[in-house]
């Protein structure tokens, strides 16, 4: 990864979903973080707006800084975000899910028991993005026979529905929300599971986004006057 030297000394700024928000709460250092910028769960449905809501908000920055974006590629919608005067410090994650159980390689390993997963947490709960509330959507707009063809064009490939959280108390607070969108998804065959995740490539981010220069495989760095490209997601599996 890069290791650019104008990240030195700047002030730090995170710029991240609001699934995150509690995370950074709960470990970013008072005082190590100048502002914290929370952008609307809802964008990841469209991968455009959400490109166009992240450079914006970069953009609007008035101070060269180091910002921490808090997102994965997520469908592709953060490729060709261009850092400007800033320095960015982004995971190498295709989307939250390996953040959220704690490194890309349990990510790899959840894949490989299923690749047909689709992956709730705490936050695409309160958002109501999920199967469940995109039917019901479909249902208002388009009534029920469009939208049964809608819903299980989606997920009709999907075996395993799993909440994961990073700690008992959240899995045992969202457990009935999740278990009301499974009720719905045993339409296509999915069973239910849950996952204690870890903080450990959070807590991981916050260390990097205060030394860059100890980035590793796990990060990307775009310099200022760069760009977040969507081949520097991609890793050679051994």
């Amino acid at each position: 990864m890069n290791n650019p030297n104008d990240s030195l000394n700047r002030p730090v700024v995170v710029l991240a979903c609001q699934v995150f928000k509690e995370l950074f709460n709960r470990f970013a250092r008072p005082g190590t973080i100048k502002e914290f910028i929370y952008l609307d769960y809802g964008l990841h449905s469209y991968p455009r707006k959400l490109n166009q809501a992240v450079q914006e908000a970069l953009d609007g920055l008035p101070e060269p800084s180091l910002v921490i974006l808090g997102y994965g590629l997520c469908g592709n919608g953060l490729n060709g975000i261009r850092s400007g005067k800033h320095t960015l410090l982004i995971p190498r994650a295709d989307d939250c899910i390996a953040i959220f159980l704690g490194s890309y390689e349990r990510y790899q390993r959840e894949f490989k028991t299923e690749s047909g997963t689709y992956y709730l947490t705490k936050g695409w709960l309160e958002s109501g993005s999920n199967p469940l509330k995109e039917y019901q959507g479909y249902v208002e707009k388009y009534g029920l026979e469009k939208a049964d063809w809608l819903i299980d064009s989606l997920y009709h490939n999907y075996k395993r529905l799993v909440l994961v959280a990073h700690s008992q108390e959240d899995l045992d607070a969202y457990r009935g929300k999740a278990q009301e969108v499974a009720k719905f998804c045993e339409r296509w065959g999915m069973q239910y599971q849950e996952i204690l995740g870890s903080s450990k490539y959070f807590e991981h981010l916050i260390q990097i986004g205060m030394l860059t220069e100890q980035a590793d495989e796990n990060f990307i760095v775009v310099p200022s006057g760069g760009e977040l490209r969507q081949d520097q997601f991609i890793r050679l599996e051994p």
